[in-house]
């Protein structure tokens, strides 16, 4: 059960594809403790991330990092997105990933087939009540390669461009089966960060990995650093 206020926090085939993004739907008031900070020099490399799977993803310097998370901050980026609200995580998952996909396989206005990038990264704005039905926008990473992505056709879909941000990121393996296992990772990140300013009003989730891919898998929880 949600409880009021609770703050913080290619592919082809249907289903299979959609069910690799489940990820968190209501985060449960938190009891936070202390995370020494270890400071290492601000880091960039032009090679993308193993866990971008030779897909393009947003570039990003590590500003700091602990054994539990990374302070990144991530260079400006643009991105498509669509979103749906008031409804639960699964089925606004189900819903804009196919919507999304259907734009990069050529339902824009030039009909062109866009190649997938990384991550599938879903905003959400946690609602009251037990339904847990939030607001979820979820969003593909469009390539520095695309320099004028065609409009969507689809009316709820959408281009977007981010400034530059800062991030904590909690990145941790595993194929996710349940949303339990979402919630105790996002509640390992909020126990690190005690102390640290961040957005609490929402929070994202980020898969990087076709459901195809058993092992080795790589998924992050997002809290938005205030500057």
């Amino acid at each position: 059960m949600c409880s009021k206020g609770r703050t913080t926090q290619g592919w082809s085939t249907g289903n299979l594809i959609m069910k690799a993004f489940i990820g968190i739907t209501c985060i449960i008031g938190i009891v936070v403790e202390g995370s020494v900070l270890k400071f290492v020099p601000s880091r960039r490399t032009t090679k993308k991330p193993d866990f971008c799977n030779k897909l393009d993803c947003p570039s990003y310097n590590v500003e700091s990092s602990t054994a539990d998370y990374e302070l990144r901050k991530y260079d400006p980026s643009r991105w498509v997105s669509d979103v749906t609200k008031g409804v639960d995580f699964q089925t606004a998952q189900n819903t804009n990933f196919m919507k999304l996909f259907e734009y990069i396989q050529g339902n824009n206005v030039e009909k062109k087939k866009i190649a997938m990038t990384a991550p599938v990264l879903t905003k959400i704005i946690p609602g009251p009540g037990p339904a847990c039905e939030d607001d979820f926008t979820m969003s593909f990473f469009v390539s520095s390669s695309e320099h004028n992505p065609p409009k969507p056709l689809d009316k709820t879909v959408f281009l977007t461009s981010n400034s530059t941000m800062s991030v904590y990121v909690r990145s941790f393996p595993g194929y996710i089966r349940s949303i339990n296992q979402w919630l105790e990772e996002a509640g390992k990140l909020a126990k690190a960060l005690e102390g640290k300013a961040y957005v609490k009003d929402y929070y994202f989730t980020a898969g990087y990995d076709s459901p195809f891919q058993l092992l080795h898998r790589h998924n992050e929880i997002w809290f938005l650093a205030e500057e």
